[in-house]
């Protein structure tokens, strides 16, 4: 039997405090050392770039798209964005939305708090072009859905989300709760991702949109200086006990052990989010002293950055786009090339040029030696 939306039973009257302090302090204290991090990293959002594509691919998969982090990055270089000529061009055409609907939204957080309108134009973007923008884009749905095993009637549904009657009324309560007064900011982020996905506004992509409302609140709190938090890395790992302890809040008003599982999430993913901004940095740290002596040239550190920016690329696009006269790109494409800190994934063949990877940056993205 389905289980149906906890109607009339939002925000919790009641958690199990003991069960979760614990885990309370270490999760801030956890959020708090990863944004040491970053205030010691320049430019953030150029270097975590491909951990931010990472993200969007770890969110779109537990949603059953198969994409690489690697697939993504080549596609986009390859300078073809409206293919979905194949299941797994479209699969990447989500991914590469889910990071431009991350951008948008954090563009948005500058004037906007975060509200339902924020919400409603983030995932007008998530969708944009995409399989469900015949999914009304940006408006809640006015009929009913169900989650369950893939063209399952209601009956056979595993979860029920809140009725389209009462969806509005829902998520104004959803929206009042973001700037409720709370005893902790992050049991308040876990109720507020639960209850979104237990709403399910809209006809598609509410996993991912629920997904990226937790680094913008992490941000909108001041908890954060940039939206650069990557849960789906630990979320995608443990799909099962994800799904479980959204549905037991549902079934036996279990908000604790939610909260409990979604503080062990932040601990943990914290901690490699942390693991990783500081192996880009040290790359990067090591590179720039490298290519500066290396090149020879004023441009190796635009070079460097370039290439962190873009981690997989078509070698004429960085000689046309990088700014840098075309015979000095040359000369340094062509020597970090024969010195191994670029690498040929597709050789140049007649009128199409080389594509180029960078496989230090891209292995600490993926966690393993992945290139």
């Amino acid at each position: 039997m389905a289980v149906a939306y906890h109607l009339g039973r939002f925000p919790p009257e009641a958690l199990d405090w003991p069960q979760l302090l614990p885990l309370i302090g270490p999760a801030n204290a956890a959020v708090a050392r990863y944004e040491g991090v970053l205030h010691g990293i320049p430019n953030p959002n150029v270097l975590l770039s491909p951990l931010t594509s990472q993200e969007a691919v770890l969110s779109s998969r537990i949603e059953g798209t198969q994409a690489t982090l690697g697939e993504v990055l080549e596609f986009e270089a390859e300078g073809a964005p409206d293919d979905e000529s194949t299941p797994k061009k479209a699969d990447i055409r989500e991914v590469l939305n889910y990071r431009a609907a991350l951008a948008e939204a954090a563009r948005l957080l500058d004037d906007l708090p975060l509200s339902q309108r924020l919400i409603r134009l983030t995932h007008e973007r998530l969708m944009q072009g995409v399989r469900g923008r015949n999914k009304s884009p940006g408006e809640y749905r006015r009929i009913p859905n169900w989650i369950g095993p893939e063209g399952c009637t209601i009956e056979a549904a595993r979860f029920i989300p809140c009725s389209a009657e009462a969806l509005p009324d829902a998520m104004t309560a959803w929206e009042e709760y973001i700037h409720a007064p709370a005893p902790d900011a992050m049991i308040q982020l876990a109720i507020l991702h639960a209850e979104f996905e237990a709403i399910h506004p809209f006809l598609d992509g509410n996993g991912r949109l629920g997904r990226l409302i937790i680094p913008l609140f992490l941000k909108s709190k001041g908890l954060l200086s940039a939206p650069n938090f990557y849960l789906s890395e630990y979320l995608e790992a443990h799909r099962d006990e994800y799904y479980d302890r959204l549905l037991a809040v549902s079934r036996d008003g279990d908000w604790t052990g939610w909260c409990g599982f979604f503080l062990r999430a932040i601990i943990d993913q914290a901690g490699s989010n942390q693991s990783k901004a500081q192996a880009i940095h040290a790359l990067y740290t090591a590179r720039k002293d490298w290519m500066v002596g290396a090149t020879r040239s004023q441009y190796g550190v635009r070079a460097l950055d370039w290439f962190f920016s873009r981690p997989i690329f078509v070698a004429s696009d960085f000689v046309s786009q990088a700014d840098i006269p075309e015979p000095t790109a040359k000369r340094i494409l062509r020597l970090v090339r024969d010195n191994g800190l670029l690498r040929e994934i597709r050789p140049s063949s007649g009128r199409r040029p080389a594509v180029l990877a960078f496989p230090e940056l891209l292995n600490i993205c993926e966690g393993r030696a992945a290139f």
